[in-house]
């Protein structure tokens, strides 16, 4: 059995994808080949986890910046050419993409050859290429309801996002975990993280109510403020509070999660999906620069349902973490909203993902 994952360009593509991989390893699957865009984190994380890439010269559709498309039309055309290449030498039975620049021509040029093609749609409202390429796929793994409105009804199969299996049962690593950030266990801890890169309206937000947060007695944080952004932080915080750690990127997510008691984050489709399992309760800060504001979009899935707090992009510098604090210090409110959002967990999608998968490469074979 042969099994092509493709796509990445973010976190929140790449992890997904590492956790299917994974999970196929263990049901046997050894032949696995990821095709990611050249340049971007999955040339980095895939090796790091143990697999062999292939990089594809492909960049996405502006929409903003129109004049920087005018070179969009000979990417496309040579990446639809390397992945046919790739295609052709890997001979895979099963080509999946879970979204991001190099899963169009990968799954194109898959489906233009009738190997079968599966699609792993992490977010509430998919972007173009997954829209433009459901058609012809055997299979669409969702993580919403409501997805017939994309995607043909027959495909979807309503499975949730795959999340990394170490962030199961995390309650008994608070001890580890205070020790790891050398915090103190018995304070209240406040994780605020915008993603791999990090995101500047947060890090902005945090730098205005720094003084405000180093003078509360019992609460202390975790700020992952990005590898982009990590030496100016530095520089712009002059006086260091050791109740609030600065970190560029957080290598042991499930400690960091089993010490927090409230996430302060953007809206990933990836990022929901691991708060469903920890149950953390959450203030989700939107970003406004996602294809189709998705990001709100799936922000508001968990509003509706009580599981989290939104903060619009726009007020963040003015009222994130005074809505922080109120959550903190209220923990009835905390305790419902770790319970709404439970209810949304889905720990067996990557399972579920996985074996749908290898049936459809045995039914290939």
């Amino acid at each position: 059995m042969r099994i092509i994952i493709s796509g990445g360009g973010s976190g929140g593509h790449v992890y997904p994808a590492i956790a299917i991989a994974n999970a196929l390893k263990s049901k046997g699957v050894t032949d696995i080949l990821f095709v990611g865009a050249k340049d971007k984190m999955e040339m980095i994380k895939v090796p790091q986890a143990g697999y062999k890439i292939e990089g594809l010269k492909i960049s996405g559709f502006h929409r903003s910046r129109k004049w920087r498309n005018i070179g969009f039309p000979f990417k496309l055309f040579f990446g639809l050419i390397k992945a046919k290449k790739i295609i052709d030498n890997f001979k895979p039975d099963v080509v999946i993409g879970v979204g991001g620049f190099a899963s169009g021509p990968t799954l194109k040029v898959a489906q233009f050859k009738n190997i079968p093609t599966v699609i792993q749609e992490q977010n509430s409202f998919p972007g173009i290429t997954n829209k433009l390429l459901a058609s012809s796929a055997k299979k669409i793994f969702v993580a919403y309801n409501g997805m017939e409105k994309f995607f043909p009804q027959e495909s979807i199969i309503f499975s949730g996002n795959p999340v990394r299996k170490d962030l199961y049962n995390i309650e008994s690593l608070k001890a580890e975990a205070a020790k790891h950030f050398e915090l103190d266990e018995s304070k209240k801890t406040i994780l605020v993280m915008g993603g791999s890169l990090g995101a500047r309206s947060l890090n902005e937000a945090m730098l205005s109510s720094y003084d405000k947060l180093r003078n509360e007695d019992n609460v202390q944080v975790i700020w992952q403020v990005g590898k982009l952004y990590y030496d100016e932080i530095n520089n712009r915080v002059r006086d260091k509070a050791d109740s609030i750690k600065i970190l560029p990127f957080i290598d042991k997510m499930k400690l960091a999660y089993s010490i927090a008691d409230i996430v302060v984050s953007r809206s990933g489709a990836l990022t929901i999906s691991e708060l469903s399992i920890v149950g953390k309760p959450c203030i989700l800060v939107p970003s406004p620069n996602v294809a189709e504001d998705h990001q709100t979009k799936n922000a508001n899935a968990l509003v509706e349902t009580g599981a989290a707090f939104m903060v619009p992009d726009s007020q963040a510098n003015e009222k994130l973490f005074d809505e922080t604090l109120l959550l903190l210090s209220d923990s009835d409110r905390q305790s419902k909203m770790s319970d709404a959002i439970i209810k949304l967990a889905k720990p067996s999608a990557v399972d579920e993902i996985t074996d749908g998968i290898i049936k459809l490469a045995n039914h290939v074979n």
